[in-house]
């Protein structure tokens, strides 16, 4: 994958979104009530706080900053864009740790929201997240336009609704045989939702905020579904052979849960060679931004080399 832009320069900008991202959050996640609301509850702003203020890469808001960065978008617009999506991602996270879902203990090395709360608390945090997500994105400051935030708000509904990231779940349960009989999965079409919708959303919505032309447009929802591919199969491969601590959850969850991944169907070299493939593709789907999309491209980079 050729891009101009080192190994250290990224993860610069990485962590500089990701703390502008985190200090969005905290703003938008205080006890200080909007138009309309009657009190923000003490313990639900507590739970949501606690998990989504408590770090991580804050990949897919980066996605949705660097991809607004190629048409110009002004920093502050793509910001509000990527906290939304990033709610969405906290609450599934949320919901995916419950006891019903895959019951896990531990989220980046400390204990699930209803490890440290309860269920209840979890469930709701998770909704409160969820809906906050469409309250900011359909937001003035998010783009003068009313169409366009329409678009931004259809674009992200589809990506985490039925036909996305809750349907791929659903999926994904029915594959380990929680509903009768094991239903194979297919495995592409699995991570494509569950995985790959919210990712390939954080580079659409820099499409749409900047009102991208349909080439360029298609140019970056391609990107973002090789980028989404490659992210679930390093997933899958850090899954196998990650260390427990460096991930901040135990490893070897998915042979456990039985589950069908790119590993189970293609052994690990053929995982890897898949993607180093994907990575080609992504670096091909970029070529009409030329160096604009270094950031993207070495997104891309980091996602299959990473070790959490």
């Amino acid at each position: 994958m050729t891009t101009g832009l080192s190994t250290q320069d990224f993860a610069k900008l990485l962590d500089t979104t990701a703390a502008q991202t985190e200090t969005l959050l905290g703003q938008l996640l205080s006890d200080s009530t909007l138009p309309g609301e009657i009190t923000r509850p003490h313990r639900l702003m507590e739970a949501m706080r606690y998990s989504s203020l408590n770090g991580g890469k804050r990949l897919r808001p980066f996605l949705a900053v660097a991809s607004a960065e190629v048409f110009g978008v002004p920093r502050p617009s793509a910001l509000l864009a990527g906290a939304a999506l990033e709610c969405i991602h906290c609450y599934s996270l949320i919901h995916d740790d419950l006891p019903s879902m895959d019951n896990s203990d531990l989220r980046r090395g400390r204990p699930t929201s209803h490890k440290k709360f309860d269920e209840a608390t979890a469930i709701l945090a998770g909704d409160g997240l969820l809906t906050l997500a469409f309250d900011i994105i359909t937001r003035d400051e998010v783009h003068s336009d009313p169409a366009i935030r329409l678009a931004l708000t259809r674009a992200l509904a589809r990506a985490s609704g039925i036909g996305g990231m809750v349907g791929g779940q659903i999926m994904d349960l029915a594959g380990e045989g929680r509903f009768g009989d094991r239903e194979p999965p297919d495995v592409a079409k699995l991570q494509q939702m569950k995985t790959g919708a919210l990712l390939k959303y954080g580079c659409i919505a820099g499409a749409i905020l900047g009102k991208a032309s349909k080439e360029q447009y298609a140019a970056l929802d391609a990107y973002g579904h090789l980028f989404g591919e490659a992210f679930q199969n390093a997933d899958d491969l850090l899954d196998v052979e990650g260390d427990a601590a460096a991930l901040g959850k135990p490893a070897g969850q998915d042979a456990a849960a039985g589950k069908t991944t790119f590993v189970t169907q293609l052994g690990v070299d053929g995982a890897k060679a898949r993607l180093r493939d994907l990575l080609k593709q992504a670096d091909s789907a970029l070529t009409p931004f030329g160096a604009k999309g270094d950031v993207l491209r070495a997104a891309a980079r980091f996602v299959a080399e990473r070790q959490n």
